[in-house]
């Protein structure tokens, strides 16, 4: 009969037949030798059986404890896979995720796949930071995010991450409705017709301003600004307040298209690639995993 067998007395056992001695065992196990001795003796007498032959300090196994060995080290495997799956499910009932992403993912992609997790895992509490991309690959080298979303590439390419791309993103061109219409009225504007337009631009630091000066700088001229220094709400609001035009993604304007008048930029136009990114040394949490799914399969 085995009802009395214990995991603890199991883990010793297998300490012991590892390291040939009670000593070093104990050590590994974190308990006092004379316990650890106490607890195999318990062993073997509930087994009816000797596990170790113990001569002039020479530990070696008994026929027994050949036998028990391998099946001990499966139980207490068995033990562990057991105790990571519940806590794996626990983090889906109570867990947190740690999520960054650039200002303009937050107002465009986020909502939406947010709230379908929150409907899903509602005791999961979402902490997000929103930040620029060179901001959100520090904080996840320093552990503090779990998943953040950047643009690519990188500002400062790191092999401790890995990134997926998600999505590649249409840049548009956003103004007052009471404003004349950018690049003379056409129906798609170039990156040449915004030279003498004013400009509302983001503040230094974000993807958007960097990505929209050098296009502009590639044709030829700088461009010229009418206020600068906002995050993508603000830089929204002055837009509609008819201070100048903005470049900002389809998807922001698509859901913050109201008051604003929305035209595409002409070919080639602009793009930015999305991607999400996570430690490669780390693995994500249960629950992170399973917003990091809900992200690729959007």
């Amino acid at each position: 009969m085995m009802t009395g067998m214990q995991f603890q007395q199991l883990q010793y056992f297998v300490a012991v037949a590892e390291t040939r001695h009670f000593t070093r065992a104990a050590e590994t196990v974190h308990v006092a030798q004379p316990s650890l001795s106490q607890q195999i003796k318990a062993l073997e007498r509930e087994l009816g059986a000797d596990l170790f032959r113990r001569a002039r300090g020479n530990i070696t196994l008994t026929d027994a404890g050949e036998a028990l060995l391998p099946l001990a080290r499966r139980i207490l495997a068995d033990a562990d896979t057991a105790r990571h799956e519940v806590q794996e499910v626990a983090q889906l009932r109570s867990g947190r995720v740690r999520l960054g992403a650039t200002p303009s993912l937050c107002t465009g992609l986020l909502p939406d796949v947010l709230r379908a997790f929150h409907d899903r895992y509602p005791g999961v509490r979402l902490l997000v930071e929103e930040s620029g991309s060179h901001d959100l690959v520090r904080e996840l080298a320093r552990g503090a995010l779990d998943l953040a979303l950047v643009v690519l590439p990188l500002p400062s390419p790191s092999p401790a991450l890995t990134t997926v791309e998600l999505l590649r993103e249409d840049l548009v061109v956003v103004s007052s409705p009471d404003a004349p219409f950018p690049g003379r009225g056409r129906r798609a504007v170039r990156i040449a017709d915004l030279e003498g337009e004013r400009l509302v631009m983001f503040r230094h630091g974000y993807d958007l301003r960097e990505l929209t000066v050098a296009a502009c700088r590639a044709e030829g001229f700088e461009p010229e600004f009418a206020v600068e220094g906002g995050e993508m709400d603000a830089v929204l609001g002055f837009v509609r307040a008819g201070l100048g035009v903005a470049v900002v993604p389809r998807m922001v304007a698509a859901r913050s298209g109201h008051g604003l008048r929305v035209t595409p930029l002409a070919r080639p136009g602009l793009h930015r690639t999305i991607a999400l990114a996570h430690r490669s040394d780390v693995a994500p949490p249960r629950a992170a995993r399973e917003l990091q799914r809900m992200l690729l399969e959007r």
